[in-house]
């Protein structure tokens, strides 16, 4: 059974850097063909895709959080790290990371999601 967690602080002053870490167990984040993505939501708004982090260690983040924003991962303790960087109250949202199927095993598809932890950014 494949389980992700997110951590990190649930609240952050505006202009910090928000760190959050998914810690997954049950599977690598190295297999092939598994693509491990941050995706939030906004009171009051739908879901907002953030970025990926590929198995072969790629990573993108979507144009508008681009100049702010970076995905790494650390292989050795299975996690993968959102930094968002100059935050401000419109980055207050519900921070989920989720693990997608490419298509030739079996996908596309989301097929597990971490519970998301709620991050509010407010002086």
């Amino acid at each position: 059974q494949v389980q992700l967690q997110e951590s990190g602080p649930a609240l952050v002053k505006p202009s910090q850097t928000l760190s959050l870490t998914c810690t997954v167990s049950g599977g690598s984040i190295t297999t092939n063909y598994y693509y491990w993505h941050w995706i939030r939501q906004p009171p009051g708004k739908g879901l907002e895709w953030i970025g990926v982090l590929e198995y072969s260690g790629v990573t993108r983040v979507t144009p508008s959080l681009k100049s702010r924003s970076s995905i790494s991962r650390d292989t050795s303790k299975n996690q993968f790290t959102l930094q968002l960087s100059s935050v401000t109250p419109e980055d207050t949202a519900v921070y989920s990371c989720a693990r997608y199927v490419g298509p030739v095993i079996g996908g596309p598809k989301y097929d597990y999601w971490g519970q998301g932890t709620q991050v509010t950014v407010s002086s």
